[in-house]
Order: structure tokens, then sequence, then C-alpha cells
């Protein structure tokens, strides 16, 4: 059996919300055979996938970082996808990632849709390469929904999908049914960044928009440094009517330049399964404010 892994390099450089994952642990790294492991260089940009590849047949993905806090003091959402197709795409992005060594240059890999035999439609996305096409795909998703759109995500800073939130506010969405639920601390971070940045002005006033019209939940997490417990609400999934987006992006403006991955998919059944973990993660915290 082959066994590789790339991981994010991170230089402890000071980072705007959301905050980096935890340290590698090198002294474990370095007990592995050389030839199995590479860092990726993640200064300005993470390295932030969290997926793997067995045997080109089956692909674990999704939001779960891969250290001890993740697994015991986070919401977090793990995806199994058994489809050689969907294995093979995510193969392509290792491969690449292997090779160059660099946040910037990966994520090329086309958006298709694949039929995974049960009557579920999927297609994987990644970033920096296809970004621009996720967050489109994305917004229109939660633009064009008629019955529900569902919103998981330790932040939301990507401005096509606060303008899109923003205009469903403005329109007005009678019987549509929209929640939501993010970090509260990680966005008061963001709150206080985009306060000294005149540029993004139109971001406070569009995220006060969404609060006062859009009911979400705020999770009060310990605040970020090398040393605390990391316990995040750190799940990242959008449901729109019977699509679903999970992955490792958070809705956030540097996710976009970062490498991530993101699987849409289509499934009434799927969208249902979804929608009810993120409304159990909703009714465990209070209604957010941003102020």
């Amino acid at each position: 059996m082959r066994v590789r892994i790339v991981f994010n390099q991170d230089y402890g450089h000071h980072r705007a919300a959301p905050p980096p994952p935890q340290m590698s642990d090198w002294p474990f790294i370095k007990e592995l055979p050389k030839e199995t492991w590479f860092p990726v260089n993640g200064d300005p940009d993470l390295m932030h996938h969290k997926y793997v590849v067995c045997d080109s047949a089956t692909v674990w993905t999704g939001s779960a970082n891969w250290t001890n806090d993740s697994w015991t003091r986070e919401e977090n959402v793990i995806l199994r996808v058994d489809a050689p197709e969907v294995a093979a795409v995510y193969r392509a992005n290792f491969e690449n990632l292997w090779t160059w060594r660099q946040v910037q240059v990966s994520g090329r890999q086309r958006p298709e849709w694949f039929e995974l035999g049960t009557g579920i439609q999927a297609r994987p996305y990644f970033t920096p390469g296809r970004a621009e096409k996720l967050v489109h795909e994305l917004s229109q998703r939660i633009a064009t929904a008629r019955r529900r759109v569902r919103i998981c995500s330790p932040v939301v800073t990507s401005g096509p999908v606060l303008g899109t939130l923003a205009d469903i506010v403005q329109r007005g969405f009678e019987g549509t049914d929209i929640k939501g639920v993010f970090d509260a601390t990680q966005m008061a971070e963001v709150r206080h960044q985009w306060s000294q940045n005149a540029q993004a002005g139109w971001k406070l006033q569009a995220m006060a928009a969404i609060l006062a019209g859009i009911p979400f939940s705020g999770k009060v997490s310990t605040p970020w440094s090398t040393q605390s417990v990391h316990d995040f609400m750190h799940a990242k999934c959008v449901v729109a009517d019977d699509y679903v987006f999970c992955g490792s992006y958070n809705l956030s403006h540097s996710g976009e330049m970062n490498a991530e991955n993101v699987i849409e998919f289509q499934d009434p059944g799927l969208a249902d399964l979804f929608a009810g973990y993120v409304d159990k993660v909703i009714a465990r915290y209070p209604p957010a404010v941003f102020a």
C-alpha cells in the first residue's frame, strides 16, 4: 500500500479571520518516511483541503481538520463518496499539489456532474482555480431557492454571498424558509477588520441588513491562539432547496484564494439530511448579533 500526504505549512504570520488550522505535529511527521509527505507553502494562502482518496475509488472530505480539537470540540461535517469518477478528480487535484507544491496554481479541475448510481448527482469544485465558478454557483442557488436555505459556516464574508443574502432581504422571501449559523467570535473579529477598512463599509451594512431580516445563530467560541483550545463552529455546508454544498470552504473571500474543495450535490433526501443537521446546530446557540 502506498500512502502520500500533503499538508499546510504555516509560518505563524498573523491572518485575518477565520484563523489558520493548528500547527502540524512535526515530531510525528518526521518519523514517517520522507518520500510519503510534503508541506505545501501556506503563505499567503492556505492549503486548506481536508480530504483523502482511497484506492482511487473513495473520497473522504468535509470540514474537519485532522486534529484532536476537530474531533472533540467543534461542529464538523465529513462526507464519504464511493465513486471512482469523483475519486479521479480528487486524485488529479492531489497530484497537482504533490508535483507543484503551490496553492496558487492548484484547483483547475473542471467542475462536472457525476451520477453516483443512487440518483444523487455530484459536482466537485476546487479553488483557487475554479473559485469564481464555485462562488457564483453557490450564490445563484441561494438566490433562486423557493422553499428553503440553510447556511452553516464559521464566517460569511464572501462578497457575492453577502450581496445575494442582502438582496433577498431587500426584495423579501415570503414562503422561503431561510436560517443560518456562524461562529460569533470569528464574525466579531471580521466586523472589527471591516470597520478598519473603508472599502469594506458596504459589507458592514450588508451584514447588518442580513441579520435584521434572516435569523442566524452564533456560537461564542474561544478566541484563537496557538495555545488555546479550538472549539469553533467549524461545519461548512449550504442547503438551497434540493441542492447541498459541502467541503472545506468557509463562505469567505480568503477561502477563494486558498486551496479548497466543495462538492455540490443534487438530491432531496440528502438535502433533507443536511437541513436537519444545520437546524440542530442553529438550535444550540443564541441569536447572532453583529455589533
